[in-house]
């Protein structure tokens, strides 16, 4: 199965120059966690509203600073006709919480967030465990 099949799309992104507070507003409009910073189409970072919190707000750095200084350049990608196990591997490796699924011209096509993962996991443990519980059920243990 494809990893673009759990991703986000469209994502939220905004260009370089957006000030924190912008970048933070964005985020609560959208009810999104982070925001892929993106100039001429392509992806030169990620900010997240930790990012936010930690490298602005907790050192007292001003609202108009943008996002271009606060984010994440160097960010973990995978491609959209990369399988799941793909992703899997991904996240392990990185230890981030979201990736950014590129299309075949290297431009931006979603985000895969750890929590779409977890969507995964449950389906294949729901799938695994559904027909024990049904037999369970039909067949209660003696008491």
């Amino acid at each position: 199965m494809k990893a673009s099949e759990y991703m986000m799309s469209p994502v939220v992104t905004v260009p370089p120059d957006t000030s924190a507070a912008h970048a933070a507003r964005t985020m609560l409009r959208e009810s999104v966690g982070c925001l892929l910073i993106v100039d001429n189409d392509d992806l030169r970072g990620i900010v997240t509203d930790r990012d936010l919190v930690v490298r602005c707000l907790a050192v007292d750095v001003g609202p108009d600073t943008p996002v271009s200084q606060l984010m994440t350049p160097s960010v973990v990608t995978f491609r959209s006709t990369d399988d799941i196990q793909t992703a899997y591997r991904a996240f392990r490796r990185s230890g981030v919480r979201r990736l950014p699924v590129m299309d075949e011209n290297g431009h931006v096509a979603g985000l895969l967030t750890i929590d779409d993962l977890f969507l995964d996991v449950f389906q294949r443990l729901a799938d695994v465990l559904g027909p024990v519980a049904w037999t369970v059920l039909r067949d209660p243990p003696d008491s």
